[in-house]
C-alpha cells in the first residue's frame, strides 16, 4: 500500500464498515477486482477528517457506517466492463430500477475516472448509537436514480432531516458532497488530486 494510505478503521475507533465492492452485495452482484478483503482503505487526511465527522455525529447521537473508501483503479475497469456485458437483471431493480448499465456512467453515477481512486473520498451513512440502526436514508448504497440525488422529493421528512445531519456533519468537517448520490463525500483538501491509484486492497 502507497505510504499516505491507512486503514480506516486502525485511525478511526469506532467507525462500522462494510466495503460493499469486497462481497457480493454491490450492483454488479458479486466482489470487485481490487478488494480482496473487506476493509476500508484511505489517505491519513481522509481518516483525520473522518475523526472529526465521527465526533460531530456521536454528538447528535449518531455512528458513522462506511461503504466505500479508496478504490483501485481496476475496480472502475471492472465497472466499464460490467456495464458492457448482457443485462441478467439480478441487481437491476435494486441499484438501477429506471436507467440502462451504459447509463450509469452518462448520468454520472459511475465514473471511467473516480475520485475514490484518488484515496479521500468516502460513501457512508449514519446510525444510531443507541440502537446501532441504520437511520433511514430514503434509499440505499448504490441506487442509481434521481431520489438518491440531494434534496430529492419523494421522501419522507426523516429519511430528509438524517440526509441533511450526514450532510452537515460532513460539510463541516472539511467534505464536499456529490449532489448525486446523498452517501458520497470527498475530502475538500485532498492530498492527491491529479493522481489515480491501483494497487489492491488485501
Amino acid at each position: 500500500m502507497n505510504d499516505d494510505f491507512v486503514y480506516v478503521d486502525d485511525r478511526v475507533p469506532g467507525v462500522r464498515w462494510d466495503a460493499k465492492y469486497a462481497t457480493w452485495d454491490n450492483f454488479t452482484g458479486k466482489p470487485v477486482d481490487g478488494y480482496l478483503a473487506n476493509r476500508i482503505v484511505g489517505t491519513r487526511s481522509l481518516c483525520a477528517a473522518l475523526e472529526q465527522a465521527r465526533e460531530k455525529a456521536a454528538s447528535l447521537g449518531f455512528g458513522l457506517l462506511l461503504w466505500d473508501g479508496y478504490r483501485p483503479q481496476r475496480a472502475v475497469d471492472c465497472f466499464l466492463r460490467w456495464s458492457e456485458q448482457p443485462e441478467d437483471g439480478r441487481t437491476k431493480l435494486r441499484h438501477y430500477p429506471n436507467i440502462d448499465r451504459p447509463q450509469m456512467f452518462k448520468n454520472g453515477y459511475v465514473a471511467a475516472k473516480s475520485g475514490h481512486s484518488r484515496g479521500s473520498a468516502v460513501d457512508l451513512t449514519l446510525y444510531h448509537l443507541a440502537t446501532g440502526e441504520l437511520a433511514p436514508m430514503g434509499g440505499g448504497h448504490d441506487l442509481m436514480d434521481p431520489i438518491s440525488r440531494h434534496r430529492a422529493r419523494g421522501i419522507t421528512p426523516t429519511e430528509a432531516q438524517n440526509r441533511e445531519h450526514l450532510r452537515s456533519i460532513m460539510e463541516d468537517c472539511g467534505f464536499d458532497r456529490y449532489d448525486c448520490e446523498w452517501w458520497h463525500y470527498t475530502l475538500r483538501n485532498e492530498p492527491h488530486p491529479d493522481v489515480y491509484f491501483d494497487f489492491p486492497i488485501t
